[in-house]
C-alpha cells in the first residue's frame, strides 16, 4: 500500500510547490555576468543598447569608455528612470571594480528592466578613454 501511496505523494507535493509560486518565481530574474573583454567586444558588434557607467559623476569625467551615460548607483532607487525609458533594451553596466554594477544590476531588474548584462570594472578596460570638460 505504501508502494502506491508514496508516488502519489511525491506528485502531489510537486503539483502543490509549483502552484505556489508566483508568475515572477516562474521567470528567470537575473542578469547576465560577462568579462569585460567579452563586454567590449559585444559592444564594438551590437547596436541599440546603452552602456550604462554607474560610479559617481567625478569619476565619470576622470574618464569613461567612449559612448558611455553615467548614472550613479546611488541614484538608482525605486522610483522610474526617466533617463532609462525602455525597460527591454539591452544595458551594458559597468563601475570602476565590479561591485556597484553588481548593486545597479539587481536595482534594475527589481525596476522590471530585462535585458542586463553586467561587465565589470573600468580597472579591466585596456582601450581609451573619454573624458568629460
Amino acid at each position: 500500500m505504501i508502494k502506491r501511496i508514496l508516488p502519489m505523494l511525491l506528485i502531489l507535493i510537486f503539483v502543490l510547490y509549483g502552484c505556489g509560486k508566483s508568475e515572477a518565481d516562474m521567470h528567470d530574474n537575473t542578469y547576465e555576468k560577462i568579462s569585460m573583454s567579452e563586454g567590449i567586444e559585444r559592444i564594438e558588434s551590437d547596436e541599440g543598447y546603452i552602456l550604462l557607467d554607474v560610479r559617481r559623476t567625478d569619476e565619470f569625467e576622470a574618464g569613461h569608455i567612449p559612448g558611455a551615460v553615467n548614472l550613479p548607483n546611488e541614484e538608482i532607487g525605486t522610483e522610474e528612470i526617466p533617463s532609462l525609458p525602455n525597460k527591454s533594451q539591452m544595458i551594458y553596466i559597468y563601475c570602476r571594480s565590479g561591485n556597484r554594477s553588481k548593486q545597479a544590476a539587481d536595482k534594475l531588474l527589481a525596476l522590471g528592466y530585462t535585458n542586463i548584462i553586467e561587465f565589470g570594472g573600468i580597472i579591466d578596460y585596456t582601450g581609451e578613454l573619454e573624458y568629460e570638460n
